[in-house]
């Protein structure tokens, strides 16, 4: 693998302006395992291959033109290490909302897998969750049929970029017919220390026809630096499986956070996904799902609760690609101060879709004259026989409504705090695992009340 970077960066001068010379140049000392399956050099070549070509995506390209990604760009990169865990990590964990939850509980600090930390609880008929580092030894020939498959590094540089150089992350392997009961929770834990420091989780789910999984995947700090996380998660599940995974980001308030959640899902099967976005500078999440069996249901839903200078953008492609399938996308953003939040859903339905339902709603609530929120609801159709919808609303909270709720006896602050509670509880009432829901509403309900900004106004 060192040849081949060192190929790309005699090669760059042709290709300087695209941003990723600095980068490649300080991950050339990149080493991985030596005990690697032999097809991982080329699939990490193959994306670093796709990111030096691509470069970083500018204002310029329609998919990116209301984030700009420059000050990531601009970045000191250097991939974080590997840090002896400490009080801090323990403390962070021990704070967050998420530790009353049951089940398995993998975490990572710095990208990086914690045995120390974790709660691996013991597993039966052929259930496996674990570390993508070991996994890749123990079973290599079932991670080779689906790593890379799903999040295409062509087309998308963050995700290309994490191919050619992730460490670490979470396989999760539920066979046919198999059910894990309780949630399985996989918990990102920064310790960055500088700027620039660049975090790389890879995730792969793969739910059998039949099974049941719910996966938790959060994102936390110890520090607040200006450092990166760009993280992959590839999700399959088969016929009939019943998948709901909710992603949660609230990384530090410096921080950069991109990432790719890509999947594609069976006949007749449920897959349900949550992204909470309350942390971090600049965030982004990718999302693309194919639709690739009859008769299935997949929901997409999202919260964004943005404040000061924060950036929270969520895209997605929901591809169609047989028929009698339904998808509903429901989105809503919060945002106070000088907050941004952008939304850009676009549904595909192919020729052979026929029957499809598709729905794509996003709702924000502006807390000041100076937020901003972007959103651009798209529905590409080829198909004759569907029922699709989109629309987008921006507003601020109803006078009328706070003026009900006072007349009831009820200060103003806590009628605004209701109100937007309710407006968020839209979308926390659609996670299906009693647990997660609760402590996602704790979660909001909290950082609501901790925050003056979302209340006198």
């Amino acid at each position: 693998m060192a040849d081949f970077i060192i190929r790309i960066i005699l090669n760059m001068t042709q290709n300087a302006n695209n941003g990723t010379a600095q980068l490649v140049e300080k991950f050339s000392q990149f080493k991985s395992a030596a005990s690697q399956p032999a097809w991982l050099p080329p699939l990490r070549n193959s994306g670093l291959a796709s990111f030096t070509a691509a470069g970083f995506p500018t204002l310029h390209d329609e998919d990116w033109r209301f984030t700009n990604i420059a000050p990531i760009a601009r970045l000191p990169f250097h991939q974080a290490g590997a840090v002896a865990v400490n009080g801090a990590e323990t403390r962070v964990l021990d704070e967050s909302v998420f530790v009353a939850l049951p089940g398995h509980r993998l975490v990572f600090v710095n990208g990086i897998f914690s045995a120390k930390l974790s709660r691996i609880q013991p597993v039966t008929g052929g259930v496996r969750i674990e570390s993508l580092a070991s996994a890749l030894v123990t079973d290599t020939a079932l991670i080779e049929k689906h790593l890379g498959q799903y999040a295409h590094a062509a087309g998308n540089s963050f995700a290309a970029l994490n191919q050619a150089f992730f460490s670490d992350g979470a396989f999760i392997y539920v066979p046919a017919g198999a059910t894990v009961a309780e949630p399985v929770e996989l918990i990102y834990i920064s310790s960055a220390k500088q700027g620039g420091e660049t975090i790389l989780p890879r995730n792969l789910v793969i739910a059998g026809a039949n099974s049941r999984l719910t996966v938790v995947e959060s994102y936390l700090s110890t520090t607040n630096v200006a450092y990166f996380t760009n993280a992959v998660t590839e999700i399959i599940a088969g016929d009939h499986a019943v998948v709901e995974h909710v992603k949660v980001q609230d990384e530090a308030a410096l921080a950069y956070h991109i990432a790719t959640v890509a999947g594609e899902f069976g006949r007749a099967s449920n897959v349900r996904f949550h992204s909470f976005a309350l942390g971090a500078k600049l965030s982004r999440n990718n999302i693309r799902t194919k639709l690739a069996g009859e008769g299935l249901e997949c929901i997409l839903n999202g919260l964004y609760l943005t404040k000061d200078e924060q950036l929270a953008d969520h895209h997605m492609i929901v591809e169609h690609a047989q028929p009698h399938c339904a998808s509903h996308e429901y989105f809503n953003g919060i945002l106070d101060d000088k907050s941004r939040g952008v939304f850009h859903g676009r549904i595909y339905v192919h020729p052979v879709a026929q029957k499809t339902d598709a729905k794509q709603t996003n709702k924000n609530l502006l807390l000041s004259d100076d937020a901003t929120a972007n959103t651009k609801p798209q529905l590409e159709i080829y198909a004759d026989d569907v029922k699709c919808t989109h629309g987008a609303t921006i507003g601020q909270l109803n006078d009328e409504s706070v003026f009900y709720l006072r007349t009831r006896g009820i200060g103003t602050d806590m009628a605004r705090q209701m109100l937007i509670h309710a407006f968020a509880g839209e979308i926390i009432e659609r996670i299906q695992c009693e647990p997660v829901r609760e402590v996602i509403d704790k979660l909001v309900w909290d950082r609501l009340e901790a925050n003056p900004h979302l209340l006198a106004k």
